[in-house]
């Protein structure tokens, strides 16, 4: 697709299935690609990163206490840094996704934490690249994380399944309701907001390869790919990345139906 902006994720337990012991060809993979092609990187990095269940904890970890699980993550941060500290293809971290909002099989966020988290990774990175912290963009104000990192990053959903409700439910907040909270961060904090995670995929009830493609369109259609695109356009904000690359690709090889893939090409170009 010729995409030049690209997140990537880290899953602890892919990195370090055994304590102490990294494994990072897959990852290396990534970067090389993304290199070879031109693209620029953002490396999310820590205990929670996207996709379920959130928290990405090795077997090892699973039963450790916030004392003893704490010294591992920042071990966990020091080994991905000092890794990938002079390669120029990663523009930003981002540390853990969505740190402090409950969500996902996931110990509850600790802001004193998060603060040095960020603190370790600005120590140890010789290029000094930004610090992005993401929240919700549909249930926070952003207010508790935008003075720790450097970039605060948003996500923006429209249509979701909520397993409380047993039902999809959508959001009808306006593109004014994400201007006014980035204009707050931006003339308190001095702060840019981006949106990291535009959804761009269904919601469903279960994980995606768990659905079928039918109960997918029950949150995502064509015409609702390209109305959360005009919709991201109108609340003023200028970065979007979107959520869903791997099920456009997945849509176009595997049931022959590229229309979202080739939609985004046109979007992305």
């Amino acid at each position: 697709m010729e995409v030049k902006q690209i997140k990537l994720s880290t899953a602890w337990n892919l990195l370090e299935k055994e304590k102490n012991e990294y494994d990072f060809s897959d990852l290396d993979w990534q970067i090389e690609q993304a290199e070879k092609y031109g693209a620029k990187v953002i490396l999310v990095i820590g205990m929670k990163t996207p996709r379920w269940p959130e928290c990405h904890f090795p077997d090892w970890a699973e039963d450790l206490s916030k004392q003893e699980l704490q010294p591992s993550i920042l071990n966990l941060l020091e080994n991905v840094v000092l890794r990938y500290q002079k390669n120029t293809v990663i523009w930003a971290w981002q540390i853990e996704n969505e740190p402090l909002l409950f969500f996902g099989e996931c110990p509850e966020g600790d802001r004193n934490f998060l603060k040095e988290e960020v603190s370790l990774v600005k120590s140890l990175d010789s290029l000094k690249r930004p610090v992005i912290i993401s929240d919700s963009g549909e249930w926070s104000l952003w207010l508790r994380i935008a003075d720790i990192g450097d970039i605060v990053g948003t996500t923006l959903y429209r249509r979701v399944w909520m397993d409380e409700l047993n039902m999809y439910i959508d959001y009808y907040f306006s593109p004014i309701y994400y201007y006014r909270k980035a204009e707050i961060i931006k003339k308190f904090f001095n702060k840019k907001v981006i949106v990291t995670e535009l959804q761009a995929e269904p919601w469903g009830p279960e994980l995606l390869y768990d659905i079928s493609v039918e109960e997918q369109q029950k949150s995502m259609t064509l015409a609702r790919f390209s109305d959360n695109i005009e919709f991201a356009k109108n609340t003023g904000l200028d970065t979007f990345y979107l959520w869903g690359g791997e099920w456009w690709y997945w849509l176009k090889e595997k049931k022959g139906d590229d229309s979202f893939w080739q939609e985004a090409k046109k979007i992305l170009h």
